[in-house]
């Protein structure tokens, strides 16, 4: 296609025209979209932006208790704070209509903005924020969206989430972004009766804006469009968003040095990966170059994938003597999202080597031991901060007797605030009708909230189990033979059947030990009991129901050939079942509609190779919307065939 062609198709498909556009409602906000794939948007991630506006709305209590407990303890020192003199009033809003009604969907006055190529002075209003802290107000949350596309997640943060005041919507969407030389510029500014800004404008800036209006005032007071390098605008506003989220199409490696930089101290950083191949271990050394980390393929790779994310955003960190504190972190559909609030401490930062640890997975059984990178040493009321012991492992697995593979380092300190998880979920339930995905939302988090029937923090949720004590220390933390496992994996390794989960469960807690579920797979189990206990209790069922026999170089084999310690006990345990289990509590639901999952990137052709992520309905009706094309162009094209024949 010619760049004259490719003017002419821009042109179309930006038309102001309301019936070349379809309406999507999502919660309280409301975009409009074209049918040609220009600007992202993924129904799929309804499940990730209700996540998001979970947190953001905990974190706004949160903030505001933090507040009130700061200025409590400064009264109680006997700090006089000055009287509120010179509070700024609040922002009010302008009327939108003559009888003082807004319309959810109706003609807004846009508030002036500077240039689209000068974005808002941030630093200014950060400035008087923080004059405003020192008279002992709080002020709204400033959320940044670095990569917007359509400003959807913008919108809904605007409208739904009481308590924000700006949000900052940025795109670089330079794909779509078409330049032109000078004669042909002119010919087709002559053509297209002036409208040349198209030329100009990003596809997904331009649309964000077209959404805002179309969201009506609340959202063109509170949501700005910029067209704007995403990692140039955070490093020129250093701490100066409460919130900054992060949600690209594929990795978020090369933002992240420059988003921990732009949080405030105790904001909150959300970042989604969607390269889970790479995370997972089926590229190796991509994951490493891109996240500093050697991912280990297994029945946990997506609770490794989240804990390698982890890891890499607490290297960034540490670069700038800050650190991070993880709130949730959670693995959904095709993605793995985490929450973090960054904290800046010089002091604090050297406990990070305490929390990462090397993995040490057996080929042959799968179980797995962490190597703690340093410990510390307390002397004379100092502490000192020590390489970490090793090896964790001999050569050789004390079970099958087979070779270690060695991933790493990872995040292994916890990944959850329970504390977050609990208010979380008394929010999402009391507001079930503000959130499209409550069902997912509220299934996920009911699964981590009963992480706390362990009575200590769950260490690493992988489903190989580890062996023997596992000892680390993360500051005053210490957690004890913590192991996870997969039923179906330890009866693939025996190559016996396999008991319901409900009798595990039950031998598990009969033997002294705690066990619960994972939110990754319904299959996962956690538990405090050692790989020795574990396998134990497998060699009594294979003793009730035996197996063929194997090879003798075989890793169940060899471990079926141990005499068993402990005499397992299956019957039937009242704690077997958690409350929400008890209870039915659906906690892994089915895809709500067929081709749930990823989309093609934006601006990308719709071809037929596209029909296991889009649908053959929505391939057909694509390509017949391309072919509905002048008769010219059709002619163009056929000549050659015509010649030919």
């Amino acid at each position: 296609m010619g760049e004259a062609a490719m003017a002419q198709k821009s042109v179309k498909n930006s038309s102001s025209d309301p019936n070349d556009f379809k309406v999507i409602k999502e919660g309280e906000a409301e975009i409009l979209m074209l049918a040609n794939n220009e600007v992202f948007f993924n129904k799929t991630q309804v499940n990730n932006r209700d996540m998001s506006i979970a947190v953001l709305r905990t974190f706004i209590s949160k903030r505001t208790a933090e507040h009130e407990a700061m200025m409590a303890k400064k009264m109680k020192r006997g700090q006089r704070l000055p009287l509120d003199e010179n509070v700024e009033p609040a922002i009010e809003m302008e009327e939108a209509t003559a009888d003082g009604s807004e319309k959810s969907n109706g003609e807004c006055i846009e508030p002036a903005k500077p240039p689209q190529d000068e974005p808002t002075n941030v630093s200014e209003e950060s400035s008087s924020m923080r004059e405003g802290k020192e008279r002992g107000e709080i002020k709204p949350l400033r959320v940044l969206e670095a990569l917007a596309a359509s400003g959807l997640r913008a919108l809904r943060y605007a409208r739904e989430v009481e308590g924000i005041g700006q949000v900052v919507a940025l795109d670089n969407d330079k794909g779509r972004t078409y330049l032109f030389p000078c004669y042909l510029m002119v010919c087709q500014l002559i053509a297209s009766d002036m409208n040349f800004l198209i030329f100009l404008v990003a596809a997904s800036v331009e649309a964000c804006q077209r959404n805002i209006k179309f969201n009506g005032t609340i959202a063109c007071e509170k949501v700005q469009s910029h067209l704007a390098d995403a990692r140039v605008f955070m490093l020129t506003h250093l701490k100066e968003f409460d919130v900054v989220d992060l949600d690209p199409y594929g990795s978020p490696s090369v933002f992240l040095d420059s988003a921990v930089q732009s949080v405030v101290d105790g904001g909150i950083l959300m970042c989604t990966a969607t390269d889970m191949a790479v995370l997972c271990g089926g590229n190796g050394e991509v994951c490493y170059s891109k996240y500093g980390s050697y991912p280990l393929r297994g029945k946990y790779c997506h609770e490794m994938a989240l804990r390698i994310l982890l890891a890499s955003i607490e290297s960034h960190a540490n670069r700038y003597k800050r650190y991070i504190v993880p709130i949730i972190s959670v693995q959904m559909d095709f993605y793995v999202r985490v929450f973090v609030r960054i904290y800046t401490s010089a002091s604090e930062m050297k406990n990070t080597p305490l929390k990462l640890s090397y993995v040490y997975q057996c080929i042959g059984c799968d179980s797995f031991h962490l190597q703690a990178l340093a410990r510390t040493v307390s002397k004379n009321n100092s502490i000192r901060y020590m390489p970490g012991f090793a090896p964790a492992v001999p050569q050789e697995c004390s079970h099958c007797g087979k070779k270690f593979n060695m991933g790493g380092p990872i995040w292994s300190a916890p990944i959850h605030d329970q504390e977050w998880v609990s208010s979380m979920l008394a929010d999402v339930n009391s507001m079930k009708d503000r959130y499209p995905a409550y069902d997912r939302i509220s299934a996920v988090l009911t699964t981590i909230s009963e992480y706390r029937l362990f009575g200590i923090v769950v260490m690493f949720s992988c489903y190989a189990a580890i062996h023997g004590a596992i000892t680390l220390l993360c500051g005053t933390l210490k957690l004890d033979g913590v192991d996870s496992l997969h039923l179906h994996n330890l009866c693939a390794t025996l190559k016996c059947t396999s008991p319901s989960a409900v009798i595990f469960r039950s031998a598990v807690i009969n033997a002294g030990y705690r066990i619960s579920g994972t939110h990754v797979n319904p299959l996962g189990l956690k538990s405090d009991a050692p790989m020795d206990v574990i396998w134990d209790i497998m060699r009594c069922w294979v003793e009730n129901h035996p197996v063929k026999a194997q090879p003798s170089d075989q890793p169940g084999s060899v471990i079926l050939a141990k005499k068993s310690t402990l005499k397992a006990n299956f019957a039937r345990a009242v704690a077997s079942l958690s409350k929400g289990q008890a209870k039915k509590v659906a906690r892994f639901l089915p895809n709500p509609e067929r081709h749930w999952g990823p989309k093609p990137r934006a601006g990308r052709q719709i071809k037929s190779k596209h029909a296991s992520l889009l649908g053959p309905q929505a391939v057909n009706g694509c390509n017949s919307h391309e072919a509905d094309e002048p008769d010219a162009k059709r002619h163009k094209v056929d000549e050659p065939a015509t010649a030919s024949e």
